[in-house]
């Protein structure tokens, strides 16, 4: 059973949708006990970092969360804002992330463009996975997702890179330790590529 967390953020009704058109098992877990049905856990999110940190603690859902994730190694997909806070701390805000994975987030460095663009960074973009992942099963070297961000996971481990993209510079766009993955870009939002990563998720 997919558990997709209603804590507030992200495209709820999106992966839902997806979801039910791969005739795939799920529900919205808005409470604890609806958390322990999961066998996969999703994580979205949109929005500042502080924000979403302190959604997750009001939900109710933080220390179930942590059980599932860190001692039944349920695997969990962190998407956008729900990826950042797998971090340590972001710069964007003061608050401590989950810590699942050890790094920052920082903000993309606009000096580094070399053309006309700004922040967010919004829009397609290819990614360039680095290494060989379940996640990326059937997915297109050259595939693009829909990006819509201003800052980037920085891994203190450059192992717990799975995929890079370049705006201005290169970043990590994907990250894993364990059962614990992180994606910046929307998969819910990227057509075929989009949901072909969601049902590889739902296949780990």
């Amino acid at each position: 059973m997919i558990a997709i967390i209603d804590y507030g953020l992200g495209n709820i009704k999106a992966f839902a949708n997806i979801y039910k058109n791969l005739n795939l098992p799920f529900l919205i877990a808005c409470t604890p006990e609806d958390l322990k049905q999961a066998s996969h856990i999703i994580l979205p999110g949109v929005g500042a970092f502080d924000h979403a940190i302190q959604s997750i603690k009001k939900s109710g859902m933080l220390e179930t969360l942590n059980e599932l994730v860190l001692d039944h190694k349920i695997p969990v997909l962190g998407i956008c804002v729900g990826m950042q806070v797998l971090a340590d701390s972001s710069e964007e805000g003061h608050e401590l992330g989950l810590g699942w994975i050890k790094g920052v987030v920082k903000k993309i460095d606009s000096s580094q463009f070399k053309h006309h663009t700004r922040l967010p960074h919004m829009g397609w973009n290819d990614i360039k996975p680095v290494k060989e992942n379940g996640l990326f099963h059937a997915i297109n070297n050259d595939a693009c997702f829909y990006f819509l961000h201003s800052y980037y996971f920085e891994c203190e481990n450059k192992d717990n890179i799975l995929a890079v993209t370049e705006y201005g510079s290169e970043f990590s766009c994907a990250v894993n330790s364990n059962n614990i993955y992180g994606v910046q870009f929307h998969p819910e939002k990227s057509h075929q590529y989009g949901i072909q990563l969601l049902k590889n998720f739902a296949e780990l």
